[in-house]
């Protein structure tokens, strides 16, 4: 046992029962966390926190770990629980930093009731030592012989690395207690949503999302868009009030989570989100009622189930920063993408004629589609899955920090990080804030940063490209080569959250999720239609006066144009018709503004379908066509007449001269 302490009560606990007490997801705040030393502000106790990410540069007032001031083995990082709790484990990790090695590989623990009197953790009639870690990153599990029910607990380094310090960053698991003589698990924030909250693997996901199809059948759709490299299929669910089929004027929405296998959190809420939707539907939520009738919807929980298996069997604390990020085969599927912002600059360069530039429906390079390109499957089945279908809105669920990006990702020069603005800033600025302001975590003022930048001075968005650079993303793939506006949502700075905070992160998530969702109703939609025919064009091109940014048209002639409140000049060209334009003004309330367009065919077109079809030039045409050729031929008869005076003239002033 770790202590002889009369009134404290040991009782055997398995360690999985105990969940984290939140140093990682800061639920422990950094009033909670003191230290005997500290180097600096940025090496601060408050560092101390499993998985917590350094600044790039050293000496950064965000580093990645507790340092103590002095090397010897008074030294102590101290967790104030705020109640009597439990212990039952610690985890320790080294310091995050690309310039110094630090971390410690044996501590001891003690646990007091009121921080002046403390006493040792025993493994017998001896202080136990733990092992810690061996490197900087993986995280060490050490449980206690017995758990130890305390308010305080400190940790202990007793040797570290030869070459560095007392660094060290940690989780503690601990289940809180009303009463210290009466076992009681703490239930965490209740939620009125009754879900399945857990980790799924993925069997069980798929039973998951079985089991949500056979309890909405007439709404739910569940379908594959390919597989990952080790043979699991990628599946979507889709909410549609008709599954199966798009619906004209009815716009398409997607969903995108786990890219990063080991930021498992958007999984986990996408598959809350379809149990959601499924249950308040049969109740009749109007207002879910409403999202399911007006729009297709597309949940893709896990596009990478290779790297998220890896994570899984490591769990949600022993899996390390990196492990389960990329696919089986190492691609980062977040820039996995072709890179279509280099050939939209490049083009910009080089073409002198501004009007020949293209700004939308950018091609993919040939390089990029061969077999021999590295692109992952699962990144090719994406981009399959985005060309089949007219998606309008998506987003691309992330975690380790709170903050939503907006493109482009990439800077133009390749700069680390630079302000890199797509024509439609304002309407991406307004999406990312729509999420951000309704998230419960994001919008608190209070909180404090995950890792190394406070995204709370930019109201929890920033655009990518003045975060870091990520040539090939997603989010600039979208907006170059389809109709379709997306933006990253940094969910938690906690990759791999504990089970036991997914009723609270939905929470936090379930307002913005379906505030985001509404959005792809904002702006303006309608049917291009041939004026004689009324059948839908498509591939029409539909331009806003002042964005250079156009989108196209779908199958069926339909379109949507996302767009802020204003009046708006909108011109529709197709090949083959007469264009239009027409003013379109977007009210502020959630509703989309009907612009239908009835395009007139040229004659040209007119003529070359009437012999199409076998018919005959009507004698009039026939007459002005022979006028026009004659009146081409005159004209080129003069012209040829010129030349040939001018070659005249030229051979005979040499012999004018001799004369």
């Amino acid at each position: 046992m770790c202590v002889t302490h009369p009134e404290w009560v040991f009782v055997h606990v398995p360690v999985s029962e105990c969940p984290p007490l939140g140093l990682e997801s800061l639920r422990v705040r950094d009033t909670q966390l003191q230290a005997s030393s500290y180097k600096r502000q940025g090496l601060g106790p408050h560092r101390g926190r499993l998985n917590i990410q350094s600044g790039i540069e050293d000496g950064d007032i965000y580093d990645g770990a507790w340092c103590a001031l002095y090397e010897d083995r008074e030294q102590w990082l101290q967790v104030d629980a705020m109640t009597t709790t439990r212990f039952t484990g610690v985890i320790t990790q080294g310091r995050s930093s690309i310039w110094s090695w630090n971390w410690v590989e044996t501590f001891k623990v003690q646990f007091s009731n009121d921080s002046l009197s403390w006493m040792p953790c025993m493994n017998g009639t001896q202080e136990a030592v733990f092992e810690g870690n061996r490197d900087t990153d993986s995280p060490v599990l050490a449980v206690l012989p017995e758990s130890t029910v305390a308010r305080y607990i400190r940790i202990n380094p007793q040797t570290w690395f030869k070459n560095g310090t007392i660094c060290l960053r940690a989780e503690v698991l601990g289940c809180p207690l009303s009463d210290p003589n009466i076992y009681q698990w703490q239930a965490q924030e209740d939620t009125r949503d009754k879900l399945d909250f857990r980790h799924h693997n993925y069997k069980e996901m798929r039973k998951l999302m079985r089991s949500v199809n056979e309890a909405c059948p007439d709404i739910t759709r569940i379908y594959s868009i390919g597989k990952s490299y080790m043979g699991l299929k990628l599946y979507v669910m889709e909410i549609s009030d008709q599954p199966g089929k798009h619906e004209l004027g009815e716009p398409e929405f997607r969903y995108v989570a786990g890219m990063h296998g080991n930021e498992v959190l958007g999984r986990e809420l996408l598959l809350n989100l379809m149990q959601y939707i499924c249950q308040e539907y049969r109740r009749g939520n109007q207002r879910v009622v409403r999202l399911v009738k007006e729009t297709r919807i597309h949940l893709l929980p896990s596009m990478n189930p290779d790297g998220y298996e890896m994570a899984y069997k490591k769990g949600s604390e022993l899996a390390s920063w990196g492990m389960g990020r990329f696919s089986y085969e190492g691609f980062d599927m977040n820039n996995n993408f072709a890179d279509l912002n280099s050939v939209m600059w490049n083009a910009m360069e080089l073409e002198t004629d501004k009007s020949k530039l293209i700004n939308h429906y950018i091609p993919i390079p040939e390089q990029y589609t061969s077999e021999e390109a590295l692109v992952a499957p699962e990144t090719r089945a994406v981009i399959s899955w985005m060309q089949a279908i007219p998606f309008v809105l998506s987003a691309n669920l992330h975690g380790g920090e709170l903050v939503v990006t907006y493109p482009f990702d990439m800077t133009r020069d390749w700069a680390p990080k630079d302000h890199t603005p797509t024509p439609d800033d304002s309407f991406f600025r307004w999406l990312a804030t729509v999420y951000a302001s309704t998230n419960h975590v994001m919008s608190n003022p209070d909180r404090r940063p995950c890792h190394n930048k406070d995204f709370v001075r930019h109201n929890n968005i920033i655009n990518g490209a003045n975060w870091h650079t990520v040539p090939g993303s997603m989010n600039d793939f979208s907006y170059l080569h389809t109709n379709c506006f997306e933006v990253t949502v940094e969910l938690s700075c906690d990759k791999f959250p504990h089970a036991s905070e997914l009723p609270i992160e939905w929470e936090s998530n379930r307002e913005s999720l379906l505030t985001y969702m509404e959005q792809v109703h904002r702006g303006i939609k309608g049917v291009i239609q041939d004026k004689d025919s009324g059948a839908g064009i498509a591939d029409a091109v539909i331009k806003v006066e002042d964005i250079d940014h156009h989108i196209r048209s779908a199958s069926s002639g339909d379109y949507w144009r996302l767009l802020n409140p204003g009046e708006y000049d909108v011109t529709v060209e197709a090949e083959g018709y007469y264009l239009a334009t027409r003013s379109c003004r977007v009210e502020y309330e959630l509703y989309p503004t009907i612009c239908d367009f009835l395009l007139e065919k040229t004659r040209k077109q007119r003529l070359r379908e009437h012999l199409a079809k076998g018919g005959k030039i009507p004698k009039d045409l026939q007459l002005r066509l022979r006028q026009l050729r004659l009146r081409k031929l005159r004209t080129t008869t003069k012209a040829l007449n010129r030349q040939r005076a001018a070659r005249l003239h030229l051979k005979l002033r040499p012999v004018v001269r001799a004369q």
